[in-house]
């Protein structure tokens, strides 16, 4: 029946929505638990992705078939991972309803709605062309977020944006050398920014130039940054805020000296794993950068915590777990790493600040705030040349604003980014 995974996806949104934590993070926690086969564990992280990327439209699918809705959210997140697999995911009906009903039979508080939940299912499985019809743009993003976006972006851009986050994002990755040759051992696309867009969903760790570490995954929007900074050999440069490692990777890679900053020493020891495989050195410090202690840096790059709003499409449990108060708290984060990224700054040092986020206080209300409160340092516009001749990220300050639903490549399904913001400064010498 495939209960593990399905237990596993279960669990895991019922524990994301509870403790909004990332999803990621809890599929960490629990799976060792569940002793899953890797076919098995990613069948769980795909009904888990999906049931949030969905999340909008399978709660009005199952609140339209409920007379009335249950108390136990466990009950409602067991009926949507379930309805997430008989909608989006290529799985036999029966097996979707047959193993929820088996695992509410299994639990002591649910033994009792086996049949309810038999019920429920089933029917959606009946009429799931009708689901499907009703798709409005924005039925699955929060209202709050809605209401931000349309504000910023204006209800077309605002609207498309909301469109892409229901696609599944592509699979970008950076190479060291030779990027034209690896996206054709790679069957890839080399988009005009330098990363190579995989075609083919596949293993990662099965595809040629993993093992001898020619090559890593990040996303094109995010391997901007780096690039802007335009590192030279043995620059010595700080990357703050620095795991999982990408941007590293390619500060190592041109040659700098790299210290590569993190407040935890878990994402920090992933970092060094990641940095092992590709044959790359960069000195790594778990500490708070706040509290950095260091001589002043050639360059800096910052890639601040955020509310990660621009990474929906590959994490989509994102917009049901941060809220404005995130949002809040977060900028006022950036705010002091600015400024104490600042001070570590040589004399016509290079600063580039990056969020992952869509939301303006994390960036574009950043980079003016900077401005105002450091006149030692000027913004140094970024051109189109410099991201591969996409002047529709450019923003009219010369700071780079990528967006899920920017076209990178010809082929629509293949296009989209991580949206990004980047800005640059440099300190007066």
């Amino acid at each position: 029946m495939g209960l593990g995974p399905r237990r596993l996806a279960w669990m895991a949104v019922t524990e994301t929505m509870k403790r909004r934590v990332p999803l990621d993070d809890v599929l960490d926690e629990l799976s060792p638990k569940e002793n899953l086969s890797p076919r098995d564990e990613a069948l769980a992280r795909a009904i888990a992705i999906v049931t949030f990327r969905r999340l909008g439209t399978l709660g009005r699918a199952l609140s339209e078939r409920l007379n009335r809705e249950p108390k136990d959210e466990r009950l409602l997140h067991l009926l949507a991972t379930g309805a997430a697999q008989i909608l989006f995911l290529d799985v036999p009906d029966h097996a979707a309803v047959d193993s929820a009903v088996r695992l509410a039979q299994e639990d002591a508080k649910l033994g009792h709605a086996g049949g309810f939940i038999n019920a429920v299912l089933r029917r959606v499985a009946r009429e799931r062309d009708m689901i499907l019809s009703q798709q409005e743009s924005w039925l699955d993003t929060p209202t709050w977020l809605e209401e931000r976006w349309v504000a910023q972006y204006g209800e077309e851009l605002a609207t498309k944006i909301a469109e892409a986050h229901r696609s599944m994002a592509s699979v970008d990755i950076s190479v060291k050398e030779d990027a034209a040759g690896w996206a054709e051992r790679l069957g890839g696309i080399l988009l005009p920014t330098g990363s190579i867009r995989l075609v083919e969903r596949t293993a990662i760790r099965d595809l040629p130039g993993f093992d001898e570490g020619a090559w890593w995954v990040q996303d094109a929007a995010a391997a901007l940054p780096a690039r802007l900074l335009h590192a030279k050999p043995n620059e010595r440069i700080a990357d703050l805020c620095a795991a999982p490692g990408g941007k590293t990777a390619q500060l190592a890679a041109a040659g700098a000296e790299v210290l590569a900053v993190d407040r935890s020493p878990r994402r920090l020891k992933r970092l060094e794993e990641n940095l092992a495989r590709l044959s790359l050195k960069a000195t790594t410090r778990a500490v708070d950068a706040e509290k950095l202690d260091e001589a002043p840096f050639d360059a800096i790059l910052l890639d601040a915590p955020c509310s990660a709003t621009g990474t929906i499409r590959r994490h989509p449990d994102v917009a049901w777990t941060k809220s404005e108060e995130d949002i809040r708290k977060l900028s006022g984060l950036q705010t002091r790493l600015l400024d104490k990224a600042a001070s570590l700054l040589k004399p016509g040092g290079r600063l580039v600040y990056c969020t992952c986020s869509l939301e303006a206080e994390e960036g574009e209300r950043q980079a003016q705030g900077f401005l105002a409160r450091h006149p030692e340092f000027t913004r140094q516009p970024i051109t189109a040349d410099e991201i591969g001749g996409l002047d529709q990220c450019l923003t009219p300050e010369g700071d780079v604003r990528t967006l899920p639903c920017h076209p990178v490549s010809p082929e629509h399904e293949r296009s989209g980014l991580d949206g990004f913001f980047v800005a640059r400064f440099v300190k007066a010498s």
